[in-house]
């Protein structure tokens, strides 16, 4: 196999991993109405709807969208214009979607997709991929979050996780890879909501990994060395790794957990801290130095505390 092929490397803890995204998750998410629902109408059409709009905006299209057209049948039965000039008065995107989306509802409701009795849905991506404008990542997709019978999920947001987090070599081999051997088993639903709500929220092209609570800095490559480049982030962001960002992290510890020793906060804030080494005390007194001189900390006998 080749580096451009390979997935995780075999020192990634993976059941750690795997607990901590799920964990970190159910405790608190964003709150999108289609993540309520198993319904596999429901979920195709947020699909759709998020193609080209961002999540905040297609909540109100997609709610106005299902009190005109409740059901797949009714959709089927809908006039094509009607659902075409619902997409551009609601800023959709290309209206083709519009139209393959009402295709999509005539095939399930007429028993198009061979092996598939009317009015019954597709529960895996292969069959799913047969209507109309759903390609393999929509199909994957609503096999995942209504039939929880997915693959891993990988967009552009989970590429960037993936890259960063574990050095994942960016192809689409190595990528799907990776995400297929993170997933487990059975888990499609909450673990592919999970990863791109990481990327979504946490793992940003400027990410927030302390404000949100990154589940996997402990593991991250990214945030172990300060590089947060990635396939869609080719230059570095101007805050992360810098000196200021570890300023803001010393400020977040200590203001959490009170006053702190050295290396004990020197390991809370850099997952390559050691003690003699580069990244060290000497290190870390200079940025405490330079919190100290703004009259934000205090460093007595190894000790470091916020002012009050």
């Amino acid at each position: 196999m080749t580096d451009a092929e390979r997935g995780l490397a075999e020192d990634v803890d993976r059941s750690a991993v795997r607990s901590g995204l799920l964990e970190w998750y159910a405790a608190d998410h964003r709150e999108f109405p289609w993540r309520e629902t198993t319904d596999p109408y429901e979920i195709l059409v947020s699909e759709v709807m998020s193609q080209q709009t961002q999540l905040g905006r297609v909540v109100a299209a997609w709610e106005a969208f299902l009190e005109e057209w409740p059901t797949v049948e009714a959709l089927a039965a809908a006039d094509r214009a009607a659902v075409v000039a619902f997409w551009t008065e609601h800023s959709l995107g290309y209206n083709n979607r519009a139209r393959y989306l009402h295709e999509a509802a005539g095939q399930i409701v007429d028993g198009a997709v061979d092996g598939i009795d009317p009015g019954e849905w597709p529960r895996d991506p292969d069959r799913l991929s047969e209507l109309m404008g759903v390609g393999p990542y929509t199909a994957n997709a609503v096999a995942s979050f209504a039939f929880n019978t997915g693959s891993a999920v990988v967009d552009t947001n989970v590429k960037r996780v993936l890259y960063r987090a574990f050095g994942v070599s960016d192809t689409d081999a190595a990528f799907e890879r990776a995400a297929g051997e993170l997933m487990p088993a059975g888990r499609s639903r909450d673990w592919n909501n999970a990863i791109m709500e990481l990327g979504g929220v946490a793992c940003r092209k400027t990410p927030r990994c302390d404000e949100e609570g990154c589940p996997w800095r402990e593991h991250c490559e990214a945030y172990r060395t300060g590089d947060f480049t990635a396939p869609d982030v080719p230059e570095q962001p101007d805050f992360e790794g810098s000196r200021r960002q570890f300023r803001g992290r010393i400020v977040g510890a200590l203001g959490e957990h009170g006053e702190l020793g050295l290396n004990e906060l020197g390991h809370r804030i850099r997952v390559d801290y050691a003690p003699e080494g580069e990244y060290g005390r000497d290190w870390l007194r200079g940025v405490l130095a330079d919190l100290a001189e703004d009259g934000l900390v205090a460093v007595e006998d190894g000790q470091a505390r916020l002012k009050q």
